[in-house]
């Protein structure tokens, strides 16, 4: 079999993922934080291969203006969104990067109006290949990056660097066309799929499904569970020495309250504070429970999603989107 240049730049693009984010996962894991230099650093390759990609079919300048304005779009999450007041105080960074944005919205307007014969319901069912076709495809792409932005404005993506590692993806995987997918051709097949940052994102959350069944057999395992109340915990909290809760990343779910003979004793909650508690109100925390002689605390694990989303490479690569594979099933 021959290998081609889409070859070449597919399997690319999967060893930037892999090291991309097997660093920022490392980094969210141990830290719970990734520098904005790390995406810095990573977006470089991306963008590179990006406009190999771009220029092995083809595009003209109104496409990589196109581009440029996705990408200007995606800083904003890094660089943040510039203004005319820091422009006014002198902001050189804020001035150069209003200058990009403006010449690449000439761009993006440019190419509305160079291909808007071309029907984006023709680009999504495959029958339209051209010029036209291509800048529809690098226009959808800031739809991606604006849903990806929308999702962590509202809260719905929890973490920062979630999002800026998904709109990387978004990046770096601009279509499926991108992707070397090697066991599956349901996704190519498909009329309508998820793009390669989202469907990242959905097998990441599928991975979250076998959480509940690893902690419940661990607390079996560990002699955790002790009454009928303990199983509303086992399945998604540990139970830890109280003296550990300030080393690792977990919430304490064990506090004090007050019984109806006037004593005070241990409450397991069964869900996170709403509001992450300052380290001088944790520590004040442990100390009331080391008062009180309780020695074992149930913590809920602040699981990063980043060591969730670089296993899940994988079966991205392997089978593709995961909803073109359930939609048949569904008879969809």
């Amino acid at each position: 079999m021959d290998f081609t240049e889409n070859d070449l730049l597919g399997w690319s693009r999967i060893f930037a993922l892999v090291l991309g984010m097997g660093w920022a996962a490392w980094m969210d894991h141990k830290e719970r934080k990734v520098s904005n230099d790390h995406w810095l650093v990573w977006v470089k390759p991306a963008l590179f291969l990006w406009a190999l990609d771009l220029m092995n079919q083809g595009a003209d300048w109104t496409i990589y203006l196109t581009a440029s304005a996705v990408v200007a779009y995606a800083s904003g999450a890094v660089l943040g969104r510039p203004s005319l007041s820091d422009l006014r105080n002198g902001s050189r960074l804020d001035g150069v990067v209003l200058i990009w944005y403006a010449i690449s919205g000439v761009g993006l307007g440019a190419g509305a109006v160079a291909y808007q014969s071309t029907q984006p319901l023709e680009v999504l069912l495959g029958n339209d290949t051209g010029l036209g076709a291509l800048w529809w495809k690098t226009l959808s792409v800031l739809f991606v990056i604006m849903i990806i932005d929308g999702a962590w404005r509202l809260r719905l993506l929890h973490g920062g660097a979630d999002a800026k590692a998904l709109m990387w993806v978004a990046l770096l995987f601009p279509s499926w066309a991108t992707v070397p997918l090697l066991l599956s051709d349901a996704t190519v097949d498909a009329t309508v799929a998820l793009p390669p940052s989202l469907a990242l994102l959905m097998w990441g959350g599928l991975s979250f499904l076998i959480i509940p069944f690893v902690l419940l057999v661990k607390n079996i395992v560990e002699g955790n569970i002790a009454s009928f109340g303990d199983l509303r915990l086992a399945w998604h909290a540990s139970r830890i020495d109280r003296t550990e809760v300030l080393n690792r990343h977990v919430w304490l779910l064990t506090t004090l309250i007050e019984m109806p003979d006037g004593t005070t004793g241990p409450h397991h909650r069964t869900r996170a504070p709403r509001t992450t508690p300052s380290r001088e109100e944790l520590e004040a925390s442990i100390t009331a429970l080391e008062e009180a002689g309780v020695n074992k605390v149930w913590v809920s694990s602040k699981l990063p999603l980043l060591v969730f989303l670089f296993p899940a490479i994988a079966p991205l690569v392997l089978l593709g989107d995961p909803m073109a594979l359930l939609m048949p099933m569904l008879g969809l």
